[in-house]
């Protein structure tokens, strides 16, 4: 007996490390002691059988789930190489979007290597202001998450990168500062004359990005704003070294702007001739329709899908032409102050135009069903006698 045990431990000792499956046939031991059971055994084979059958089927989904994956993504790729070929541009532009991803790869290598230092981090300042000032926003942001004190770094004038940004309007710079939350307490940091983030905002940067003066004083008053909320109450009345707040010094560098405005919304008056002779003809067209009328006063050619155009269109371009005059009388009569240039004045002018191209094109269309009615009727004669 003894020596059975030892020979029982040996073979579970060799065969440790095998992993046993243990089978339960507890239906068939019951059957074996209690035959009035009434256990089916031959059922429960069966139902063992199906639940397996049913189990290797269910296998299959991930399988076709990869297939199905495989096949989208290479319909996607003969997609996108049939537009290359067809549209060269489009090729350019991958090749761009694809040298830029792999320069964000490389910093990103760069800055994961880097053992950050006092002297690594001062390294970095040049390059780390550049990028600010030229709105790289993702060299800044692959520093910003390996060392999070270059933040602070500032030049021999005390400007910080969101400092530097916010003075060459660079808004995907100014934009990291929403994505960090510790980042939110440099708003109010200033330089070497006292001057916060909005002092800066309200100095006057020439930008070649936005055609014309009102619409650019508008750029610079949403920058204002955009800063302006971003401080507390008492930043936004802070002074600098030259005693100015920041709403004096965005008033003062700005004059010259909205004198330039001013002037160049001067083509509303323009505008507003052109506008009223296209009300006057449209006006005039609607009660001098093609064709004339009858002695009861109804139009000849009223049954003519023709004439329903020029109806259309002729209502059309008159409304828009009214509102098109009203929108640049709005702007005549402004009295172009600074907050005017913010949403009223660019606005109205948006309006005006769009509604001014909308009657033209309208009254073209008014004119091209007037000749048709007029000329179909004896080019149809000339036919007839030509057959």
């Amino acid at each position: 007996m003894l020596l059975l045990v030892t020979n029982q431990q040996s073979i579970l000792t060799k065969f440790a490390g095998i992993p046993i499956k243990n089978e339960k046939f507890s239906s068939i031991d019951q059957t074996n002691k209690n035959p009035s059971a009434g256990v089916d055994v031959e059922n429960a084979i069966m139902r063992s059988e199906n639940n397996s059958a049913k189990s290797i089927s269910f296998g299959f989904l991930p399988k076709i789930t990869t297939i199905f994956g495989g096949m989208c993504q290479d319909l996607y790729m003969m997609f996108w190489n049939t537009l290359i070929i067809l549209f060269p541009c489009i090729k350019a532009i991958h090749e761009q979007k694809f040298t830029h991803q792999q320069t964000v790869e490389i910093v990103r290598t760069i800055c994961d290597g880097v053992v950050w230092n006092d002297l690594k981090i001062i390294k970095t300042l040049k390059s780390l202001h550049i990028a600010a000032r030229f709105g790289i926003s993702e060299i800044i942001n692959e520093i910003i998450i390996a060392d999070n004190s270059s933040v602070y770094l500032i030049n021999t004038e005390g400007h910080n990168i969101f400092h530097l940004a916010v003075l060459h309007r660079q808004e995907n710079v100014f934009n990291l500062i929403h994505g960090f939350l510790y980042l939110r307490d440099m708003v109010t940091l200033t330089d070497n004359l006292e001057n916060n983030m909005l002092h800066l905002a309200g100095r006057l940067v020439p930008s070649s990005k936005v055609p014309g003066a009102a619409l650019q004083m508008q750029r610079e008053l949403q920058w204002f704003k955009a800063v302006e909320n971003l401080l507390p109450p008492w930043a936004r009345e802070s002074k600098n070294n030259y005693n100015s707040t920041p709403r004096e010094e965005f008033t003062n560098s700005h004059k010259e702007l909205v004198k330039e405005g001013e002037k160049w919304m001067d083509t509303a008056q323009s505008c507003t001739v052109a506008v009223t002779l296209i009300i006057t003809v449209v006006f005039a067209a609607a009660f001098t329709v093609p064709g004339g009328n009858d002695n009861g006063g109804i139009p000849n050619f009223l049954e003519k899908t023709s004439f329903l155009v020029f109806v259309i269109s002729d209502a059309l371009a008159l409304c828009s032409s009214t509102s098109s005059l009203l929108m640049f009388l709005g702007i005549l009569t402004s009295r172009y102050s600074e907050h005017d240039f913010l949403v009223s004045l660019p606005r109205r002018l948006i309006i005006g135009l769009i509604t001014l191209f909308f009657s033209i094109a309208s009254m073209m269309v008014a004119f091209g069903a007037t000749i048709y009615i007029v000329l179909s009727q004896p080019w149809k004669c000339c036919i007839v006698n030509l057959i």
